[in-house]
């Protein structure tokens, strides 16, 4: 009888090995690999060319692929959830998502964390939602950045398949369109479910010959220490100098996932503590005469741990803009939609180019 359990539990633990082995092995072989750099399809694209000396607007949204509303918290952060709660929540986030967008028209939106076929977010091709509600005198520039087979965590709800990315929407003429991949990567193999982190850089042809650099970032955000940050950053530095001495006019702007220069989260109200995951931008990088375009007042994200609480979530500003001398900052202005349908807010900032 001892014998015919230890065969019965050596099978099973046999079975069981066996099972995360080809998963494991899977996975790897189906890991999404991007290039260095690689173009990207405009859809769409304008013909309308931008002018030097008059204003425009961009604005930057990190949406949390529709699922992280102001009554969901996420498993990441010290939450419970990997999923949206429902398929008609996922819908009315992005009604809330592109009602917002479309009754602030900006000429230009930076995304991210959208979904094109997600199990968190019930499979809703996100990207289609928002062509649908700003289809007319915009282009689309898509960039993958979260392809998973199957993300086996949380263990009994698991995050499921993921395809995502980023999509950057312009008003104007784009001449290209290009995908590039940061560096850093996790310790297999936690690295085969993790986000693979890019920057989508779109050049805008301007009427004095010259281009607009156009850069919608996502950096890491649960990398411990910050390491990979600093590797992103240093990466992100070279690419800013090269393309400063070239006489462009740069914008990088984005998801940071640090509490950017010239912010204070303690001007927030909150009974929460400043969380694990969010760094102070380091001083230094800011190349000479680049400027920060960022709303202090407004906190552009909150933490996810627990569904949302005015006052007891902590929040900061860790959305919003660097630009080079050459642009003017004519105003930023972060929209306090209380999370409503996104764990983050959007930041809307205007400018010229001198």
């Amino acid at each position: 009888m001892v014998k015919k359990i230890s065969w019965t539990l050596g099978g099973i633990i046999l079975a069981a090995v066996l099972f995360v082995g080809g998963f494991l092995l899977y996975v790897s072989l189906t890991d999404y690999k991007p290039a260095p750099t690689e173009k990207i399809t405009i859809t769409d694209n304008q013909e309308k060319i931008l002018q030097q000396g008059e204003p425009f607007t961009l604005t930057t949204f990190n949406i949390g692929y529709a699922g992280l509303d102001r009554n969901e918290d996420f498993f990441m952060d010290g939450g419970t959830a990997s999923r949206a709660s429902s398929n008609e929540q996922v819908q009315a986030n992005l009604k809330g998502i592109t009602s917002f967008l479309s009754g602030s028209p900006s000429d230009f939106y930076f995304i991210q964390e959208i979904d094109i076929k997600s199990s968190r977010s019930y499979n809703i091709n996100e990207l289609d939602e928002l062509k649908g509600a700003l289809r007319q005198g915009y282009s689309f520039s898509y960039a993958d950045n979260y392809k998973v087979p199957w993300v086996p965590v949380p263990l009994f709800h698991p995050m499921g398949h993921t395809h995502g990315g980023m999509v950057t929407i312009s008003g104007f003429k784009s001449t290209g369109v290009t995908r590039y991949s940061l560096p850093g990567k996790e310790n297999w193999p936690q690295q085969l479910f993790d986000l693979d982190r890019d920057f989508i850089e779109n050049r805008i042809p301007v009427n004095n010959g010259k281009e607009l650099v156009l850069v919608n970032l996502h950096l890491s955000a649960f990398d411990k220490g910050g390491s990979i940050r600093k590797q992103q950053l240093q990466f992100l530095g070279n690419y800013m100098k090269k393309e400063s001495d070239k006489g462009n006019y740069l914008i990088i702007g984005g998801d940071w996932n640090h509490a950017l220069p010239g912010t204070d989260p303690s001007a927030f109200k909150a009974t929460q503590g400043w969380p694990d995951w969010l760094q102070s931008f380091p001083e230094g990088f800011k190349p000479e005469g680049f400027q920060w375009a960022v709303d202090k007042n407004t906190a552009s994200v909150r933490t996810v741990d627990v569904a949302y609480r005015e006052g007891v979530n902590f929040r900061a500003v860790i959305d919003g803009f660097l630009v080079s001398p050459n642009v003017e900052i004519v105003k930023v202005e972060g929209h306090d939609l209380k999370h409503e349908h996104s764990d983050h807010n959007p930041v809307t900032a205007e400018f010229l180019l001198k």
